[in-house]
């Protein structure tokens, strides 16, 4: 009626041994690890990664004319570049200095004007 100990084991496999096959080694935990390291990588890293490459491009790519738009919600046309800083004119004859790493679009590109220099 009951099954004994005997007649419930698998053929060839002893008493204690575990079955073995893949199902083991998914459920070991230095692949799981791995496993999530990789997946944390592509869904959070490397998009991160893009989108700062694309930001650094934009704000590389700046010229006098273009209209930005700030992280704070100020619009305006950009009035003179420097090496970490632009002057945005935010209003006739009002310039403000905004750190180029605060812009965070670029509304409308110009055309490189005549006097300005790439460098």
């Amino acid at each position: 009626m009951f099954a004994t100990t005997a007649q419930a084991q698998t053929p060839g496999a002893p008493a204690g041994a575990p079955a073995g096959g893949m199902g083991d080694l998914l459920q070991s935990p230095i692949i799981m690890m791995v496993g999530m390291v990789v997946l944390f990588y592509f869904l959070i890293l490397r998009p991160q990664q893009k989108r700062v490459k694309d930001h650094q491009a934009m704000v590389g790519g700046l010229k006098r004319g273009d209209t930005v738009v700030l992280n704070s919600g100020v619009i305006g046309k950009v009035a003179r570049v420097d090496d970490a800083e632009l002057q945005v004119e935010i209003a006739p004859n009002v310039t403000i200095k905004v750190v180029k790493s605060m812009v965070s679009e670029v509304r409308a590109r110009t055309e490189t004007v005549a006097n300005d220099t790439k460098g």
